[in-house]
């Protein structure tokens, strides 16, 4: 695995996602619940920027067209999305928070 630091813990605001790009990977990193997460930061239904959605739930959700997606798994969890998004692996070390893009816990399918 290779991670990369996508910015300090203290970056990221609670149930605010922050759009980065890895490798040329887009990637939404959300700080919720306690936890932090990363996400593909293009919807699977439409083409556009998860990140400029609202968080909650453990979900975030596009704001097109209203599908919200599982921040731990990527799966959609209702219409008009049917597809998940992948999700990264995510580690914080020494206050900094670390992605891996290439090594997706799920994958689009």
């Amino acid at each position: 695995m290779t991670f990369v630091r996508v910015c300090g813990l203290g970056e990221l605001e609670e149930d605010t996602p922050k759009r980065v790009e890895l490798d040329g990977t887009p990637v939404s990193v959300v700080h919720t619940e306690g936890e932090v997460f990363a996400i593909h930061d293009i919807c699977s239904h439409a083409n556009v920027s998860l990140s400029e959605g609202e968080v909650e739930d453990c979900q975030i959700e596009c704001w097109l067209h209203g599908s919200a997606f599982d921040l731990r798994t990527g799966k959609p969890s209702g219409l008009p999305a049917t597809r998940p998004v992948p999700v990264y692996p995510v580690k914080i070390e020494g206050g900094s928070v670390l992605v891996d893009v290439g090594a997706p816990l799920s994958q689009e399918s």
